[in-house]
């Protein structure tokens, strides 16, 4: 345990955590680095002939490969959308991104916008205020992990049910209804002492980490990987890159995923003119630190490695 602790600290020295903290800052963070969005000639195209956009915050190669994968599964749909279905809202907008949803939220017009790749906690900042008509227009599957399926991925690696420590910012407060019974849930407002904070979840086997910007940023990751290594509690990220530095293990979900449950919630509204509440990734697979699993004794089983909800695949056209 010592030998990979001591790897865990160098690795998160030479990295500097770069890889999640990229993430936790694009997932958490609500206002800093705002990228105006970029209308593309196809999605001006769109507009006219399928009646959906798709809105970007950034140009990299991520989201071209999000937009891509999108286009071919949304074009088909739109292809034979019925003029005659009595929606009163004609018009529909994917917002890849918390930047890009600014941008769609911004926009005056009776339209309807799924959001994607925006965790639940930005998501809910920048729609609380919003206007109740305008709300019910708004949806989206959010770019965490189900809790949920959180727990249950816990509850294989240690082969029982396993206490689960959750700490909770004044931002993601409102989660608390989403975490069963199993869950020892500690408040944490800025200014705390974290570590005190952690030290008190005594019971807790594990940790749950939820990406909230008071507690896992730039400040905080690397220190509570560590103390929570010392505790011998592992720690179940929010994202393949938490895992690679030093997490126990996380549900994560593939670009491919999350657009297959976008592309089924637009074909439900193209059908129907409803619009589901915001969701979780509903499909999803795992990735598991070996080392980290190693040095807290767990002996890990196929129903852990294997634990995934596969998406469906598409139909030949």
């Amino acid at each position: 345990m010592t030998k990979l602790l001591r790897r865990m600290q160098n690795a998160s020295r030479a990295r500097s955590l770069a890889p999640l903290l990229a993430m936790t800052l694009a997932l958490a963070a609500t206002g800093a680095h705002a990228v105006q969005a970029q209308q593309t000639e196809r999605e001006r195209e769109e507009v006219q002939g399928y009646r959906f956009q798709i809105i970007t915050g950034d140009d990299s190669a991520v989201t071209h490969r999000i937009v891509d994968d999108l286009y071919k599964r949304l074009v088909p749909t739109f292809a034979a959308f019925r003029t005659e279905l009595a929606q009163k809202r004609r018009m529909l907008y994917i917002a890849v991104g918390p930047t890009a949803l600014r941008d769609a939220l911004s926009r005056r017009c009776d339209c309807v916008v799924i959001s994607a790749y925006t965790s639940s906690q930005v998501w809910r900042g920048l729609t609380a205020r919003l206007p109740k008509p305008r709300r019910a227009a708004i949806t989206a599957v959010y770019a965490e992990p189900a809790p949920n399926d959180q727990m249950r991925l816990a509850e294989l690696l240690y082969g029982r049910p396993v206490r689960v420590g959750v700490l909770l910012g004044p931002d993601t407060a409102f989660l608390r209804p989403v975490l069963h019974d199993a869950a020892e849930i500690q408040m944490f407002t800025p200014g705390d002492d974290l570590n005190h904070t952690l030290g008190s979840m005594t019971r807790a086997e594990t940790l749950l980490a939820l990406p909230d910007s008071d507690i896992y940023n730039a400040e905080n990751v690397r220190n509570i990987l560590l103390s929570t290594y010392r505790r011998k509690q592992g720690v179940i990220g929010f994202s393949a890159d938490m895992v690679k530095v030093g997490a126990l293990a996380t549900t994560y979900s593939e670009v491919e995923e999350i657009n297959a449950q976008v592309a089924e919630i637009t074909a439900d509204f193209v059908r129907t003119g409803e619009l589901p509440a915001p969701q979780f990734p509903r499909y999803f697979r795992t990735i598991i630190n070996e080392g980290v699993a190693s040095s807290l004794d767990l002996r890990l089983t196929d129903a852990a490695r294997n634990f995934a909800r596969p998406a469906p695949v598409p139909a030949a056209r």
